[in-house]
């Protein structure tokens, strides 16, 4: 397994309570919740890319469709 880095996050009270209970929802940690949340906010923006994430991983992988072609925008 891959080294893991360690950060300090300050959170507002309310958002770290909310964490919690979807956390617990999703019979996660806290901190296993907000690293699935990145991961997937990530690999939606195409910030993050992964030979190693394979769909149903638990990598959030599985959340975008590669095959999908991109929404266009209208500027005008």
């Amino acid at each position: 397994m891959a080294e893991r880095k360690s950060i300090l996050v300050r959170l507002r009270p309310e958002i770290y309570a909310a964490l919690q209970r979807w956390a617990a929802d999703e019979f996660r940690s806290v901190n296993g919740q907000i690293e699935y949340l990145l991961d997937r906010s990530l690999r939606e923006a195409g910030r993050r890319r992964g030979a190693d994430a394979e769909p149903g991983d638990g990598s959030g992988a599985e959340t975008r469709d590669a095959g999908a072609p991109d929404e266009e925008v209208d500027d005008s």
